[in-house]
């Protein structure tokens, strides 16, 4: 009944699906491995599915009349795509896919090149330098943020500084702002700094790992 879809309906034509390698994952009785014994008695069918569509920036840029240089941004290869026969509680057993996605820079050069300066304590205000590309378009909200090496998300941030409040000097490209030493990890470790731009809404620049 997909196939035939996926056949008729546009929408659907380009998303992509894994081979069904494994037995139909509907109607069992609950808590059992036994197809649908109620007087219904419906055929087994894999009714849980998963597929998907990469959409690239190709798609909306073509109807700008504009079609960026590199198309392929994004590419996703599918690693795994089983159910799980042992779970019980319902009529229909889970199915899981596993991907493994690979995101090309959007550039190639980062916008902004940013540093700590001198040695990190939680003894004292430290100073970050950095230096960003004459296209960045800044702003007032733009922030530094401290981050452990192995963060997942933006908001996994220890401290942060405002680029415009924070500052201490400017000197030609180059700019200074400090962190305050109560904000610093009294654990210590080993951390990154990052540049979020408000405009693009995106990290522009994160520095080499460092000790603190």
């Amino acid at each position: 009944q997909l196939n035939m879809a996926k056949k008729k309906e546009a929408f659907l034509k380009e998303f992509r699906e894994g081979p069904l390698h494994f037995q139909p994952t509907y109607k069992f009785d609950l808590n059992s491995e036994v197809y649908d014994t109620s007087e219904k008695k419906r055929k087994p069918a894999w009714t849980d599915r998963i597929l998907w569509k990469v959409k690239n920036l190709s798609e909306s840029a073509s109807k700008e009349g504009k079609i960026p240089e590199e198309e392929n941004l994004i590419s996703v290869t599918l690693n795994s795509y089983v159910s799980h026969m042992n779970y019980g509680i319902s009529d229909h057993k889970p199915v899981t896919g596993t991907f493994m996605l690979e995101m090309k820079p959007l550039v190639s050069d980062p916008l902004v090149v940013l540093s700590p300066e001198g040695e990190w304590s939680a003894e004292r205000d430290v100073v970050i330098r950095y230096s960003a590309l004459p296209e960045l378009p800044s702003s007032a909200w733009d922030w530094i943020g401290l981050f452990q090496v192995n963060f997942r998300h933006l908001k996994d941030y220890i401290t942060y500084a405002w680029v415009e409040d924070d500052e201490i000097s400017f000197s030609g490209d180059s700019k200074q702002v400090y962190m305050s030493a109560s904000e610093m990890p009294t654990t210590g470790g080993e951390f990154l700094l990052c540049y979020y731009s408000n405009n693009l809404q995106a990290i522009v620049g994160i520095s080499e790992p460092f000790q603190v």
